[in-house]
């Protein structure tokens, strides 16, 4: 029988299509959000490695749609069965997509220095087949829907398109607010991976009656992503606990620096690291060089201070204990790191005041002024947009006592040096001294640096720590010449960095 011949009363009714494109658009959103956090301890979460799933997913999609629209030309009955396949498929893929991750991880990241390439090669092969499978039902659901209501085909063809649309939206919405946050990325996985079970077992049932020797084959296709879903969630996990915002992971570096310590690692990138027993050292060089600065400018009187992010809360644990520091505020925009450092950090504050959001808000909501403001927050390797700004140092610099300084930590690589040279020049237009402090021994391709920007100039060019760890010699870090800063600023000719215009991860580089 042809299609135009098929009668209407043996198709499924419009609401079951409308409904089962709805289904199909919310789990396939819920999977392109989920992607980001599943990604992120392998690439980190920057601009890249979004615009790469939402370009990998809208491809998958546009050559679903295509397909789908060649399917939804064939006699209804059979489109439907295909259409069922295609949501099994899709059900198979998503289920798979853990650890087709950690296979495609483990091939490329080490063969590609490119780290965008890695980004979409990556993305590509974890991400495309299940959004291409997602993206057929939308043209075979509204073409049987048309067919079932002739009169009304512009009704029924307005409700799929909606249905998709709200779809897209809950979806969005569900993944961001509920299901990162209570089921984590694989348990998210699983319930996608059973709604699109539902819309395979409904669309082989709508298509009528199933020859009984196809009925093993189309089970078979129903259990094997069942199954595969449910081995994702018992696979060991990469992250020791999701929160809205970090792939969170502790790992116990006590054999290696001769004492118990701890590493905190959010999603790819390593955040500080504290002593049990002796809360004054501290693990990483970033740290050292913010706290001996920090302290040698405050020259031994008291001071308040203000931490922009948290992370170990290395400095303020270690300040807790020093008489001269009278206060300190730190703005954490994860409540789950203040918990695990609280926990397993050894971070007991007395004199520390925590905030649960963004630190630009809070400086910005609360008026009291600090002798020193410390800035360590990274998304990915990069500081967040909104934290380099000529008016967030605007607001900074508002928020300081009169010879109160601000310190902030910038990673950039060697070759480049654009995103410290942006940072420094946009300082510049606020504060009228910026010193760039670096270690003195530091090789390798990305080099961390402290920016300190205040009214007047240090009166040294060198510091020391000799509590770095157990064992090591102490590390010695200097201040760059003004002259070398202002000729690396006239080289490059950085962009000020605005609201308008920060593209601080264009600037880490290198991307060629």
């Amino acid at each position: 029988m042809s299609t135009g011949e098929t009668p209407s009363h043996g198709l499924p009714p419009v609401w079951l299509l409308i409904s089962l494109q709805a289904v199909v658009s919310a789990a396939s959103l819920v999977v392109e959000i989920v992607a980001g956090r599943m990604l992120a301890p392998y690439l980190g979460m920057s601009i890249y490695t979004w615009t790469s799933v939402i370009a990998v997913v809208l491809a998958g999609f546009s050559a679903g749609h295509w397909a789908g629209g060649i399917i939804a030309g064939q006699d209804p009955a059979r489109s439907l069965r295909l259409n069922g396949w295609a949501m099994a498929g899709a059900a198979l893929f998503t289920a798979s997509a853990l650890f087709i991750l950690r296979w495609a991880a483990a091939l490329i990241l080490p063969r590609t220095e490119n780290p965008l390439m890695a980004i979409i090669l990556i993305t590509s092969l974890v991400f495309f087949i299940p959004s291409f499978m997602a993206g057929i039902p939308a043209p075979v659901l509204a073409r049987i829907a048309v067919l079932k209501d002739e009169r009304g085909a512009g009704r029924a063809l307005g409700g799929i398109f909606a249905a998709g649309a709200f779809g897209a939206i809950a979806g969005t919405l569900a993944a961001g607010f509920v299901f990162i946050s209570w089921l984590g990325t694989t348990g998210t996985l699983a319930a996608v991976t059973i709604a699109y079970l539902a819309c395979a077992a409904a669309s082989f049932l709508s298509s009528g009656r199933i020859e009984t020797r196809i009925l093993p084959v189309i089970l078979m296709a129903l259990l094997v992503p069942a199954a595969t879903a449910l081995a994702a969630v018992r696979a060991p996990v990469v992250c020791e606990f999701e929160s809205r915002y970090f792939c969170i992971r502790t790992v116990d570096v006590s054999a290696e620096r001769g004492a118990a310590a701890k590493l905190m690692v959010l999603d790819h990138l390593a955040h500080g690291i504290s002593y049990r027993d002796t809360p004054q050292r501290m693990g990483t060089p970033h740290a050292a060089l913010l706290e001996l600065l920090a302290r040698q400018r405050m020259d031994g009187r008291d001071f308040s201070a203000f931490f922009i992010g948290g992370g170990s809360y290395s400095i303020p644990r270690a300040w807790e204990e020093i008489e001269a520091v009278s206060s300190m505020t730190v703005a954490e925009i994860d409540p789950a790191v203040t918990t695990i450092a609280r926990n397993q950090f050894w971070f007991k504050p007395v004199k520390t005041s925590v905030l649960d959001g963004d630190a630009r808000l809070a400086l910005r909501s609360d008026e009291t002024r600090y002798d020193v403001i410390i800035g360590d927050a990274f998304t990915d390797i990069a500081v967040p947009q909104h934290l380099v700004t000529r008016e967030f140092f605007a607001l900074v610099r508002s928020r300081l006592k009169d010879d109160g300084i601000y310190l902030m930590n910038i990673v950039d690589h060697a070759g480049r040096l654009a995103a410290l040279s942006a940072v420094v020049r946009t300082l510049q237009e606020t504060f009228p001294v910026v010193e760039v402090w670096t270690e003195r021994e530091n090789t390798g391709d990305r080099i961390v640096f402290i920016v300190l920007a205040g009214q007047t100039a240090s009166n040294v060019t060198t510091v020391s720590e000799a509590n770095f760890g157990f064992g090591n010699p102490p590390r010695s870090f200097s201040r760059i010449k003004a002259e070398s800063v202002s000729s690396l600023i006239a080289k490059l000719d950085p962009p000020l960095l605005t609201d308008d215009y920060a593209p601080i991860d264009r600037l880490m580089g290198p991307l060629d």
